[in-house]
Order: C-alpha cells, then structure tokens, then sequence
C-alpha cells in the first residue's frame, strides 16, 4: 500500500501535486489541519509499504519514522522544517533542507527538475516566501498579473489550512487537494473551479477584515503580540494574519495568540523578515511548538504560560 501524507497547508498539497503529476500513484491520503503534524501516527503500516511525506518536521516524526523503517517499510520524506538528527536507513529517502528561504514546494520543485514550477511558485508565496517566489518566477519569464493570481492562491490555500479543527475550514484539505490535483497549472485550477478560488478568496478576505480591527496587546521596536478571540475566523486567519504583519513590518517580530475551544492559546510566531532565525527554537521550547526558522508556532500553551512566553519572545528578538 502506498500512503501520501502532507500539511493540509500551501506547501504539502503543492509538493504533493507536483509528485503526483510527474509520478501518479494510487494511494491513501493522510493530513489534517496546517497544526496536525503528527501524522504518521494515523496509519499503521505493514512490511513493503510506502510512505511519501512531506511538509511535517522530522523531528517530531522521528520515532514513528524509525519505527516504520524497522517494520519494512520505504519512506520518501521531505521538508524544510526542524529535523534532527536524520536516520541513516537504506529504506529511507531523505530531502531535508532548512534554510529559511526555502520550502517543501521549492525542495521538490528542484528534485523534479523544474518540471510544474509554478506549483512551486503558488506554494512559496502561501509560506510567505515572496522573494523566493519571485525569483523560481523571473527564470520564467511570467507576467505580473499571472504572478499575482499565483501569490493570491498560495495565500488563500495556506489560510484553509489554519483552524483548531478541520470544521473551522472551508475546504478539508484532503478535499481541496483533489480539487486541484488533476490540473499541470494552477492557472488552469483558478479558471476551471473558480467557484472554489471565489469561497477561499471571499472567505480570506473577510476574515482578514476582522483581524484589522485588533490592536497589539504588546508591543516594541522589536516585536508585537496580538490575542485574537475564540471564533472561527480568529483561527482560520492566525497564520495569514501573521505573515501580513511579518510583511508590513519586517524588522519586527510578531505573534499571533488565539484563544481555542480548550481554553488556552495557539501561537503563530513570525521572526522579523529582515533577521529569519529562532522562530522554530522559541516555539520549540515549549512542550507543544516546532516550525522552521522564520515561522513557527505552539499548538497549545496554557495560560498561565503566557507571561512566560512573551518574555521569552522579547529576548529572543531584542
């Protein structure tokens, strides 16, 4: 049996679009929401099964990784978040890469050679890598209207993931992944299932309008924190929200709080654009964090935590 398991977020369903064009393959599919990275405990495997991950941290797969490879199985991992130490295995295919300007999207973009580039492009602005973007885009010659539907698409993709479950979202990510698996371009996707593109844009925007309303909780030259209400929209647009931020204010850090159902917060960390480090070591400090260096967050911390953290997060930018 083969499983593709991938963040429910821009970047895991454009790796796995690309993966899937160039080599199809009938499968089962494993995700969730952009938070819900333990996915390997979903499945249990059997001898000779086929594992292709992408998008979730090594580091927090780590033992069901090596517990899949004892069993037999052969996994094709890749990622651009924390990893660890990698496990040496014969069964074990591994294309890590965590530099803060690359993503899963650009990682199998290069693999394949630059074969479905502009998935790759749509993936990387969806992970706030507008630089990255544009660059994969000028070897492409690409319009700038062509090049702004593709910034919007990876923006609203990314947003769907967001959500403390999968009813926050408009569109289940295993759901939205088929939709837009059986087009080569995601030109193709916005003009075909524009029915779809106008729920996630609509939604976006709305959405984006609340979180405009909200002022800083906390802030300084060098950081802001944000605490947005326990509702819907305030988790479906904690992430966008965040890297909008990152963008209007890139010498700032920023964090995003929600209040969640089980009454504590989901943190959405963005380390200042113009310095992408720590992100992922402050959100991996507590018991439930983990990203990359420019992005990270914490699923839940308890409120009687959060002092803690804002202190943490100013000394880590300060």
């Amino acid at each position: 049996m083969h499983y593709d398991i991938f963040n429910g977020d821009a970047d895991g369903i454009c790796a796995l679009i690309q993966l899937r064009l160039a080599t199809p393959q009938k499968s089962t599919l494993v995700t969730g929401i952009k938070r819900d990275i333990l996915l390997l405990k979903k499945i249990d495997i059997q001898p000779g099964d086929q594992l292709t991950v992408l998008d979730i941290s090594l580091h927090k797969n780590r033992e069901q990784v090596s517990t899949f490879l004892a069993k037999g199985a052969h996994i094709f991992y890749a990622d651009h978040h924390q990893a660890g130490v990698i496990p040496q295995h014969s069964q074990l295919t591994a294309l890590i890469d965590t530099h803060p300007d690359t993503c899963t999207s650009l990682i199998i973009n290069q693999h394949l050679q630059g074969r479905y580039p502009l998935w790759a492009i749509t993936a990387a602005f969806g992970d706030n890598l507008f630089a990255s973007a544009e660059k994969l885009a000028n070897t492409l010659s690409i319009r700038s209207e062509t090049l702004h539907q593709l910034k919007k698409l990876g923006t609203y993709i990314n947003y769907n993931g967001y959500g403390s479950c999968l009813d926050d979202l408009h569109f289940t990510p295993d759901a939205l992944y088929k939709a837009m698996a059986g087009y080569t371009s995601p030109l193709d996707f916005i003009n075909k299932q524009a029915d779809t593109f106008n729920e996630l844009e609509n939604g976006y925007l709305s959405d984006m309008q609340n979180a405009a309303q909200i002022q800083a909780e906390y802030h300084n030259s060098h950081i802001a924190v944000f605490i947005l209400p326990d509702q819907a929209w305030a988790r479906r647009v904690s992430g966008v929200f965040s890297n909008d931020l990152a963008n209007q204010f890139p010498d700032r850090a920023h964090a995003v709080i929600t209040l969640t159902p089980a009454n504590d917060y989901q943190i959405s960390v963005r380390a200042p654009l113009n310095n992408k480090t720590h992100a992922d070591e402050l959100c991996a400090s507590f018991a439930t964090g983990g990203g990359r260096k420019a992005a990270a967050g914490i699923n839940h911390l308890p409120k009687s935590e959060l002092a803690m953290f804002i202190a943490k997060f100013n000394a880590t930018y300060c």
